[in-house]
């Protein structure tokens, strides 16, 4: 499961108003190396919840890839960072794409619900009690 993936999961579980974002435990992850795609980055910034990404990528390992704060758009997409090594663009593509989480668990917030991610696919299916009608 790439961290992009972890971003936009949320629990469904009956009863649970909000289960988002989902506390990241991990327990074996890769890297995956994949080109940067600036553009792509540059449409998937405003969907993403910044805040969740660098709780996620700290989790995974890496306290130090992201910013506590998002950067500004012109730091991220500045001339020749697809390029520089250590670029926040850099930064953002390899850990959006690149950190994969193979084995590990998802965390509701409000319930506790834990669902397992194995060989790296979450599985959020829902017990027949947890689902809302």
């Amino acid at each position: 499961m790439r961290l992009l993936t972890h971003n936009f999961l949320a629990s469904n579980v009956k009863g649970v108003s909000t289960g988002y974002p989902l506390a990241l435990e991990v327990a074996k992850s890769s890297i995956k190396e994949v080109e940067l795609n600036a553009d792509f980055l540059r449409g998937i910034l405003p969907k993403l919840d910044w805040r969740a990404l660098v709780a996620a990528t700290s989790a995974a390992g890496f306290p130090e890839l992201l910013a506590a704060e998002q950067p500004p758009e012109a730091e991220l997409f500045a001339e020749g960072g697809a390029e520089a090594e250590g670029s926040a663009i850099r930064r953002l593509h390899h850990a959006l794409l690149e950190i994969h989480v193979e084995e590990g668990t998802l965390v509701c917030p409000e319930s506790g619900r834990s669902f397992p991610i194995l060989k790296g696919v979450p599985n959020m299916l829902l017990h027949e009690d947890e689902v809302r009608h």
